[in-house]
């Protein structure tokens, strides 16, 4: 069972740069930003198991950008949300950036 410990909304940015990628590519993007910064994200149980993020704003078409997004990303470990902004930030390409994260 994986431990709810710790749950940050990050409000972030879908920019200019990047608005001509599918939703698809911009949560893979998001993904692998998670990966490269080692913050202990929580992921499901079973056969195939996935990052525990939950989207809570709707699919942007390709061509639109927005400022607007929102996520919620479960850890299993305590982590500061300034932390995970700062962090997720340097990992992120241009386009693509956190504007806010809390608990």
């Amino acid at each position: 069972m994986v431990n709810n410990f710790c749950k940050i909304k990050i409000k972030y940015e879908k920019g200019e740069e990047i608005k001509f990628i599918s939703h698809l590519d911009h949560m893979r993007v998001l993904e692998r930003g998670i990966r490269r910064t080692g913050l202990p994200v929580g992921y499901s149980q079973g056969f195939n198991p996935r990052m525990l993020i939950s989207y809570k704003t709707k699919a942007l078409k390709v061509g639109e950008s927005s400022s607007e997004c929102e996520a919620e990303l479960t850890f299993s470990d305590w982590v500061k949300p300034e932390v995970v902004k700062e962090t997720l930030n340097r990992m992120l390409p241009p386009g693509f950036r956190i504007l806010d994260a809390i608990f």
